[in-house]
Parts: C-alpha cells; sequence; structure tokens
C-alpha cells in the first residue's frame, strides 16, 4: 500500500546554490541530514544504477514534503537543459499549495524566480495556478485552493 509522496529528488550542478533557493525563496528548511558517498560504494552503484558514482546531497523540507538534492561528482553528469518543455518525458513539475497567490507569484518573481505567466484562476475548477522555475530550470507549481470541495479536481484546470 502506498502512503503518500515522501519525497522528490533533483540532480544538480551547484548543490548549494539550488539549497539556498529552496530553503530562502520557497521557504523549506534545512533538515538535521546531508549525506552523499564516494566512489567504490558497489551497493550504491547497483541502487542508483551508475558505476563508481559519488555525489554530496542535502534534505530539504517544507510541511510533509522533503526535497533531495543530489550534487553528483562521478560519473560526470550531463547537463540539462534549462528550458525543458513539461511536455518531454520525465519529471515535469511538482506543487506547492500557497495562499494568496498572487502575493507568493510577486514574491518570488521579484527573488530571481522565472514563471512561464502571471497565476490563472480556473473558477470552475476552484483553484488558480502558474509554472515557474528554480535556478535549474526545474519546474515548480504553485496553486491556490480557492473552493476546497474541488480540491481533487485539479487535473482540468486551465493553466
Amino acid at each position: 500500500m502506498i502512503a503518500g509522496v515522501h519525497h522528490i529528488a533533483i540532480s544538480t550542478p551547484d548543490l548549494n546554490r539550488l539549497a539556498a533557493f529552496y530553503i530562502d525563496v520557497l521557504g523549506f528548511e534545512k533538515v538535521d541530514w546531508t549525506g552523499g558517498w564516494k566512489r567504490g560504494n558497489a551497493l550504491i552503484d547497483e541502487i542508483v544504477g551508475l558505476k563508481d558514482s559519488s555525489c554530496e546531497q542535502v534534505m530539504l523540507r517544507a510541511g510533509n514534503l522533503f526535497v533531495e538534492i543530489f550534487q553528483y561528482s562521478s560519473p560526470p553528469p550531463r547537463s540539462g537543459d534549462p528550458n525543458r518543455p513539461v511536455c518531454d518525458h520525465g519529471y515535469t513539475h511538482f506543487a506547492l499549495d500557497v495562499t494568496d497567490i498572487q502575493a507568493e507569484y510577486e514574491r518570488m518573481t521579484a527573488a530571481g524566480m522565472r514563471f512561464h505567466r502571471p497565476p490563472v484562476i480556473d473558477e470552475e475548477q476552484g483553484v488558480a495556478g502558474t509554472y515557474g522555475r528554480d535556478p535549474d530550470g526545474n519546474v515548480i507549481e504553485i496553486q491556490e485552493v480557492i473552493r476546497p470541495e474541488h480540491a481533487f479536481h485539479i487535473s482540468k484546470a486551465v493553466f
């Protein structure tokens, strides 16, 4: 039985920069746990499906959502496209529930977060939302549930 989502993992070329964004801009807190591993850990290599892997990592938390950030030093990672369309296969986004979406949009924009557009209100579905990108181009949706009775029907929303 699946109990829920525990964490989302992101690989980055700059662990400190990305962690600072999630802490300073999005309000995550650093969990009292950091980690990583050195090359030569056969068990970890088997788990992650890489040969001679090594990385540093940090775990962050906002409410019941954890974000684990990895900075691999081995094998050499390929750069991601910071403007990768959300229709491409793979991770598309995760959503953060907010209150006062317009204020959050303005605050995050002032902090340097790039948004695709200002928030859209979908009166029929009872939500407002928009997509933005962290410094590596990973997509983060901010959404405000305006009508809680429709909170589980957001897949039809217009944004």
